[in-house]
C-alpha cells in the first residue's frame, strides 16, 4: 500500500494552521536528529537520508521531480500492518516539524519517502 500526499496539497493547510513564521533553513542535522530519536534502537534504526532529483522529467510536466528518502532498517522483518504504522509515525513526525516542511518546500522538494529496505519505499508527502 502506498500513500501519497503532495507538498502543494499539505503546505497551504499547514500555513493556515501554523502561520508562515518558519526559520530560514532546516539543516540536515535536524532531519537526522528527528529521525534518530523516533524509534527505540532495538525496534528500528535510522540509516540516513538521500536527495533524489529526476532531471529527466521536465519541470513543466507537473509531477514530482525532487524528493527526499529517509531510510530505516529493522532487525526483524515487520508485518505489513506494523510497517504501515511505522510509515505513519515517520510521516507525522515530519509533518509536525513545520520549520523542516517549509525548508524542504523552499528547497524544491515535492515529496518525502520512507524506506525500510532496498525493495520498497512509501511516500508520505
Amino acid at each position: 500500500m502506498k500513500t501519497t500526499v503532495s507538498l502543494q496539497t499539505v503546505l497551504p493547510a499547514l500555513a493556515l494552521t501554523w502561520g508562515m513564521a518558519a526559520s530560514p533553513a532546516a539543516s540536515a542535522e535536524s532531519i537526522d536528529v528527528l529521525m534518530s530519536d523516533l524509534f527505540p534502537r532495538d525496534e528500528m534504526t535510522y540509516i540516513g537520508f538521500d536527495s533524489v532529483e529526476r532531471e529527466d522529467i521536465p519541470q513543466s510536466a507537473g509531477i514530482d521531480r525532487k524528493y527526499l528518502i529517509v531510510d530505516f532498517r529493522t532487525l526483524q522483518p515487520q508485518p505489513q500492518e506494523e510497517q504501515l504504522a511505522s510509515v505513519h509515525r515517520v510521516c507525522m513526525a515530519l509533518l509536525k516539524n513545520r520549520e523542516l516542511i517549509h525548508s524542504l518546500s523552499r528547497q524544491g522538494y515535492d515529496m518525502v519517502s520512507v524506506a525500510f529496505d532496498r525493495n520498497s519505499q512509501y511516500d508520505c508527502l
